[in-house]
């Protein structure tokens, strides 16, 4: 009786682990595409540090993200349990505070930091009369709180593909899924912000070859770091505008009409189509980015000032 029983535990555990594999997989495509704008938006985020604090930075950023999904793996399954529709407007909630930011982004872009004399070229991306310590502290700060929207997308979406599975099946997709993307963003943003450093290296080697290598990775780990900072920002109203308009199904729906409509075009309808729904959700996030800036200026414009 011991052993059929210790075979029947056997058989059910290789069963939750066969359920886990193919779910994991099918989770991991589905959230492709946030772990692209993942990627971009924190190599954005490191962009301005002190090219010797690059990679604590990104460790530090990476323990907050840990953290982030420590938390939002266990309250995805309680609110999925209990308070299923509050999935949806929790996610808006999360799209919107990204819009907010990418649009703050914009709005203070127009003030010019002029570069104090003898700084590299990482201080001089630090405001003139900031502390580059405190400046450091806002960067991770700001980046593990765009992390915590974007990680909560991944787990929703996650959570999504495997909602009629068995709990034990959700909890293990979930946990994979959220160490695989933690580790992946941040390995590959670790190597992004060092490639100017394995540029220098290399530019180093006698071997004519590896110095012609180092040479084209320092000229292009500066350009690759600003392409990211744009790519960035404009992910932050992608992704915001995304998970609005799913939220709003009067403007899914036409934004759907909208992609079928352009796709009919003869030759390069199909590819207007592609690019037709990504277009629409990063123009209807600028304006509710814009909106909420204004709404937020507002109400510190008109909030009473603190007694002494």
């Amino acid at each position: 009786m011991a052993g059929a029983s210790l075979l029947t535990l056997l058989d059910d555990i290789a069963t939750i682990l066969d359920d886990v594999s193919v779910m994991s997989k099918v989770a991991a495509k589905k959230t492709a595409g946030v772990l692209g704008d993942d990627l971009a938006l924190n190599a954005q985020q490191v962009t301005g540090v002190n090219a010797d604090r690059e990679l604590p930075v990104v460790w530090a950023v990476a323990k907050g993200s840990f953290l982030n999904k420590l938390i939002l793996v266990p309250l995805a399954l309680l609110i999925s349990a209990f308070v299923p529709w509050l999935v949806t407007p929790l996610l808006m909630f999360g799209g919107l505070f990204l819009c907010f930011e990418g649009f703050e982004k914009l709005w203070h872009a127009r003030a010019k930091h002029v570069p104090i004399e003898g700084e590299d070229a990482h201080e001089a991306l630090v405001p003139k009369g900031m502390d580059p310590k405190e400046y450091e502290k806002q960067k991770v700060k700001g980046a593990i709180r765009t992390d915590f929207v974007l990680s909560a997308e991944i787990i929703a979406i996650t959570l999504g593909v495997v909602a009629e599975q068995t709990f034990m099946t959700q909890v293990a997709t979930l946990s994979i899924i959220a160490v695989l993307m933690t580790i992946g963003v941040y390995g590959l943003v670790a190597g992004i912000v060092k490639l100017d450093d394995l540029g220098l290296w290399l530019s180093r080697k006698t071997a004519k070859l590896a110095r012609m290598l180092g040479n084209l990775l320092l000229a292009a780990a500066p350009k690759l770091m600003k392409l990211l900072s744009v790519v960035g920002t404009a992910a932050m109203f992608m992704v915001g505008g995304s998970i609005l308009t799913h939220g709003i199904h009067v403007l899914h729906d036409g934004i759907n009409a909208a992609a079928a409509r352009v796709g009919a075009i003869e030759a390069i309808g199909p590819v207007l189509e592609f690019f037709t729904p990504s277009v629409l959700n990063l123009l209807f996030g600028i304006a509710a980015g814009a909106v909420a800036v204004l709404v937020m200026t507002l109400i510190a414009k008109f909030k009473p000032a603190k007694a002494n």
